[in-house]
C-alpha cells in the first residue's frame, strides 16, 4: 500500500462517509492494513522509508481511533463539512440539558459518599440510555443537509456525557478500593 496521506478516514478503510459505519469490517480492514503498514516490516529498510512507514502506520491508526469511536467520528464528519464543534469556546446549552447534567452529577457525588455502587450502575445505565438516544440523532443530524449544523451542540452534549461517565466510573474505582 503506498502512503496517500490525504486520504480521508472512510476512504482508507473503504467505508462511505456516514455516521453509520460497518464496525466489523472497519476492524478487519484495520488488521489487514497494519499487517502491510506495520514499523516492523521496516525495520530493515532505509531511514527515509522507516520515517514513511512509522507516519502511514501512525495515520493509520489516528483514522481507526477516529472513526471507531462515534464520537470521534461525529466531530470529524462535521470538520470534513467545515463545521467547528465549538467544544473548547462554546458551553451553551439547553437549560434542561444543564439542570439534567447537575442531578447527575449531584447524584454521582452523593453515591460516591453513600458507598452506593447499585446507584452508580444506575446512573451510569441512564448515561448510556440518553448516549444512545443522542447517537441516533446525531446520525440522522449528519445524514441530512438541512440539519448537519444541529449536529454541533448532539456532539457538545455527547462530550459532556462522556466527561459524566468518566466522573462515574472514578466514583465507582474509589468504591471498589
Amino acid at each position: 500500500m503506498s502512503p496517500d496521506f490525504s486520504t480521508s478516514h472512510f476512504a482508507l478503510f473503504g467505508q462511505p462517509v456516514s455516521f453509520d459505519i460497518d464496525e466489523a469490517a472497519l476492524d478487519q480492514t484495520y488488521r489487514d492494513i497494519q499487517r502491510e503498514v506495520h514499523p516492523d516490516r521496516f525495520a530493515n529498510a532505509p531511514g527515509a522509508e522507516k520515517r514513511i512507514a512509522a507516519q502511514w502506520a501512525l495515520q493509520v491508526n489516528e483514522a481507526y481511533q477516529t472513526l471507531k469511536s462515534p464520537l470521534a467520528r461525529g466531530r470529524y464528519l462535521l470538520k470534513q463539512h467545515g463545521i467547528d464543534t465549538e467544544e473548547e469556546t462554546n458551553t451553551a446549552m439547553p437549560v434542561a440539558f444543564l439542570m439534567q447534567q447537575m442531578d447527575w452529577r449531584e447524584a454521582v457525588v452523593a453515591a460516591r459518599a453513600a458507598r452506593d455502587e447499585l446507584a452508580l450502575e444506575q446512573l451510569a445505565k441512564d448515561k448510556r440510555a440518553e448516549e444512545r438516544a443522542l447517537f441516533e440523532l446525531l446520525s440522522a443530524q449528519l445524514s441530512n443537509r438541512a440539519t448537519i449544523r444541529d449536529a454541533r451542540e448532539t456532539v457538545r452534549k455527547l462530550r459532556f456525557l462522556q466527561k459524566l461517565g468518566e466522573e462515574i466510573d472514578l466514583a465507582s474505582e474509589a468504591i471498589e478500593s
